[in-house]
Order: C-alpha cells, then sequence, then structure tokens
C-alpha cells in the first residue's frame, strides 16, 4: 500500500472519531471514512484498536508539526505561539477536548493507548520547553497546556489569555531562579 493510501486511510478514520466519538461508529462506518475496501482496512489495521492508533499517530504528526514546527526563535514569543497555536487548533480541530484522552477514556485497558497518550503529551511538553528555554518545566508546561484544551469549550478565548499568564508566570518563576 502506497503511503498515499495509508495516509488517506487514517486520515479517514481520525476525521471519523472526531465525528462520531470512538465506541459509535461501527466498522461500516469506519471503512467508509476511509475510503477502502474491509479487506483493505483490515489488512492494515486488523482491529479497533490498530484504527485507533493509526488515526491518533497521524493526528499527532499533525498536532506536532502544526504547533511547533517553525516557532519564533525568541524564547517567549515561542511560548506564546504555541499557546496560540493551541488555541487555533482548538477552533478548527477539537472543540471538544483532547481526541487521546477520548481514546484512552473508550478503551481504558489499552496499554498502547496509555503509551501513546503519555509519547503525545510528553513530546510537546518536552519541545514547548527548549523553545520557550523552560527546560525542567515541562509538567508545568503540560498541565498549561492540558488547562488551556480541556477548557476551551467552556472558556474559548479567555482560556488562551490565562494559559498566557500562566506561561508569563513561569518564565518570571523560572527567570528567579
Amino acid at each position: 500500500m502506497s503511503d498515499s493510501t495509508r495516509t488517506a486511510i487514517v486520515t479517514g478514520l481520525e476525521r471519523a472519531f472526531v465525528c462520531q466519538g470512538f465506541a459509535r461508529p461501527g466498522v461500516d462506518d469506519l471503512r467508509a471514512a476511509a475510503g477502502v475496501s474491509l479487506r483493505t482496512l483490515y489488512k492494515y489495521y486488523p482491529s479497533r484498536e490498530a484504527m485507533i492508533l493509526g488515526a491518533l499517530e497521524h493526528r499527532h504528526r499533525r498536532y506536532v508539526q502544526r504547533l511547533l514546527d517553525g516557532l519564533p526563535a525568541d524564547p517567549r514569543e515561542a511560548l506564546d505561539a504555541v499557546f496560540e497555536r493551541v488555541a487555533g487548533w482548538m477552533r478548527t480541530e477539537a472543540s471538544h477536548g483532547c481526541l487521546f484522552h477520548g481514546a484512552v477514556a473508550a478503551v481504558p485497558d489499552s496499554a498502547a493507548l496509555r503509551e501513546l497518550l503519555e509519547r503525545h503529551k510528553e513530546e510537546v511538553a518536552r519541545r514547548t520547553a527548549a523553545a520557550a528555554d523552560l527546560r525542567g518545566c515541562e509538567a508545568e508546561l503540560t498541565l498549561i497546556l492540558e488547562g488551556l484544551t480541556q477548557s476551551w469549550t467552556l472558556n474559548g478565548d479567555e482560556a488562551l489569555r490565562a494559559a498566557k499568564r500562566l506561561g508569563a508566570c513561569l518564565v518570571a518563576a523560572k527567570g528567579r531562579n
């Protein structure tokens, strides 16, 4: 299977899970969203969990690229840019919260999904910390970023403003140490 076909499949799967959640779409819905035959879908993604993992791996790559590629060189500008980009993502891609958390909630016994969630959050925090010159503050950045994504549905742009204020406090506290 070509990379473009695999990308088309996981793009369709991701879209189906975003729109319908993880419990609702049946296999035929997922096949239709992927745009392939049932045989082809199962050949490359032999289980529902494999389909979820494939869709989330695709989403991870898109998210990391959108948030972290091409950030400003200035650390403070980079931090604000990450927050702005998260808000932009929430506006256009994830108005209901984090799809990774949703997947783990839907399939709580999946070690592979939990590992992917952890790897996703760790990479975002590590790369944000590096860009913002806040190495050693990954836990704090994760808390701010998670707060922004989870409170977006309730607070929208106020969540963004709060994340920026908290980021400024973190920068100031790091400067005092």
